[in-house]
């Protein structure tokens, strides 16, 4: 009888799954699809571990001055560098404010101590856009004399291109919408300019931020597999950017998970009672 309770169970679980699933669509769109939307396809965020960024790559800052890359790269001082688009409503500004909360934990401060690269992969941003971010982000930071260490820069669509390729950044340009969709991260560059480690997400714990491990070179390992992409849901075509399904699939896994221990731990104290049963059978 527990048997067939737990297959039951089991079953009533993978059709509410279903069902779930394919409530995720109006009806009236057609079935929904597994696969991720053309927009998000190779949107993807890996860097390789120990590659080199081309430190020659010409770029403007927040200023109009035409700087290089390298500038930013000291003796003994670490980069923190995040790709952003500074006409991005949606992460880039939760991306932003979450380096920001991060490094205002840490005793260490910029300029001094390591610095703080932002780099725009939208070719249109202006320096008096990136101005406005750096603004920002010094009121948020509070320490008005680290301004030296935080850079805003803005490039060519080549220049852009060196630099994202390298870290294996690639994001998508939606015309209709005015858009980018694009993945969320930092990355900790040791004064050589070698990647050291990558953060996926929009908050970063400071005790993870290993800024004395990359001032001295050392190569790290990836902390966090959570890739969050920034992208909108079309309400007329019913496609969820794929944070919205990634997070609806962590929660499905979990309620199933969820249930199925439900499903052990009655068929065990069943077995239970049922052994408690016979054995009282017995003695009598």
């Amino acid at each position: 009888m527990s048997k067939l309770r737990a297959i039951f169970a089991l079953g009533m679980l993978l059709t509410a799954a279903g069902r779930s699933y394919a409530q995720m669509a109006p009806d009236n769109v057609g079935q929904p699809s597994n696969g991720m939307p053309a927009i998000l396809q190779n949107v993807t965020f890996r860097p390789e571990l120990n590659a080199q960024m081309p430190l020659d790559a010409a770029l403007t800052d927040e200023a109009g001055k035409s700087v290089q890359l390298s500038q930013y790269f000291h003796q003994q001082k670490p980069v923190l560098l995040a790709f952003v688009y500074y006409g991005c409503p949606m992460l880039c500004t939760q991306l932003e404010q979450g380096v920001v909360g991060s490094l205002r934990m840490l005793s260490f401060n910029p300029g001094r101590d390591y610095e703080v690269v932002f780099v725009s992969f939208d070719h249109r941003d202006t320096p008096e856009m990136a101005a406005a971010k750096k603004n920002t982000a010094m009121d948020h930071f509070r320490r008005k004399e680290t301004a030296a260490g935080w850079h805003f820069l803005t490039g060519s669509k080549e220049s852009i291109a060196k630099i994202t390729d390298a870290a294996n950044f690639h994001f998508n340009f939606d015309g209709k919408n005015n858009l980018f969709a694009h993945a969320s991260g930092i990355m900790l560059l040791t004064p050589g300019g070698r990647i050291s480690r990558y953060f996926y997400g929009v908050e970063f714990p400071g005790r993870d931020l290993r800024l004395v491990d990359a001032s001295q070179g050392k190569i790290g390992t990836p902390v966090d597999k959570m890739l969050l992409f920034c992208f909108q849901y079309d309400p007329s075509t019913a496609r969820y950017s794929a944070t919205i399904l990634s997070v609806m699939r962590m929660l499905a896994a979990g309620t199933m998970a969820g249930l199925l221990l439900m499903i052990l731990i009655y068929r065990k104290r069943d077995v239970r009672a049922a052994r408690a049963k016979l054995t009282q059978q017995g003695a009598h």
